[in-house]
């Protein structure tokens, strides 16, 4: 028993809200008219809250795999257009949108950095450390996880605990464009500074990448580790260590260079992972 609630009865109830507002949020996908509608709108910010304190997900591994919830995404893209402008105020700065930005930090157990900034819908869970970047609407980043400098966690974008976002790195989000799966950067990761990783590239448990390393649905991703090349398609694989590379493509106007994502090896269990970027690339005889 729960105040005097029988748990079972709890989560029955829980169920049948939430398919309640799934088909609302499905209905308003088909026919944006119904936006309009206060049970609609209601519906879009019960799941944007549910978002915030990360109680409910964009994305959540199931098993080995990840389960996108399509529905979710869809109140986060619909939450936009029933919002009104507004001028928000911060000390001296002024800022006119229409999204309000995420509070009450220090009861979050969440470190924030001026001037750092994550939008209202997105979830920081305790421990989280923001340096100068931006984490949008709808994105889940995990307990121990350092959002570095100028780094940015785009929207719906997911991230797992213990991961090192360094300065500049952008995780793309879904909506712009709207991208069918978001980005998932499970446990443990580090991503070298300048890295971009966009359009729903699955980044495996304690992956390094190194530097500037662009990863796209259109990149290709090759292991470079055994006697032939083998080429991997939109993911990186758990504990492998990446470099930016290049290969030769033909063009009408010639041969030119285009970059890839080089897999030169498997992070070492002696690789202190608090320090992985610069152990583990220097063990494979390549600077960060």
């Amino acid at each position: 028993m729960f105040y005097g609630v029988n748990m079972h009865q709890l989560f029955l109830t829980r169920t049948k809200l939430m398919n309640d507002i799934q088909k609302l949020i499905g209905g308003a996908w088909d026919n944006r008219e119904l936006l309009a509608n206060d049970e609609t709108q209601d519906a879009i910010r019960y799941v944007i809250e549910e978002l915030d304190k990360g109680r409910l997900r964009v994305a959540q591994p199931n098993g080995d795999t990840w389960q996108v919830n399509e529905w979710v995404k869809k109140a986060v893209v619909m939450y936009f257009p029933i919002q009104k402008m507004k001028v928000t105020e911060a000390g001296p700065m002024e800022f006119h949108d229409k999204m309000e930005l995420k509070r009450n930090y220090a009861e979050l157990n969440v470190r924030v950095v001026p001037h750092a900034i994550a939008r209202y819908g997105a979830y920081l869970a305790p421990g989280v450390i923001m340096m100068p970047g931006y984490v949008n609407i709808g994105a889940y980043v995990d307990s121990g996880t350092m959002v570095d400098t100028w780094a940015t966690v785009g929207s719906c974008a997911q991230v797992g605990k213990n991961v090192h976002l360094s300065g500049g790195v952008g995780i793309g989000g879904v909506l712009e464009p709207l991208q069918a799966a978001p980005v998932i950067i499970e446990d443990g990761c580090f991503i070298g500074s300048r890295c971009i990783v966009v359009e729903g590239i699955r980044v495996r448990k304690e992956a390094v990448l190194g530097a500037n390393v662009v990863l796209t649905k259109s990149t290709k991703i090759i292991d470079v580790t055994g006697d032939i090349p083998r080429y991997i398609e939109g993911e990186i694989p758990e504990r492998a260590v990446v470099i930016p590379g290049s290969y030769t493509k033909k063009f009408p106007a010639g041969d030119f260079q285009v970059p890839c994502a080089l897999i030169i090896g498997q992070r070492k269990e002696s690789t202190d992972l608090k320090t992985s970027l610069n152990n583990a690339l220097r063990d494979f005889g390549v600077s960060g």
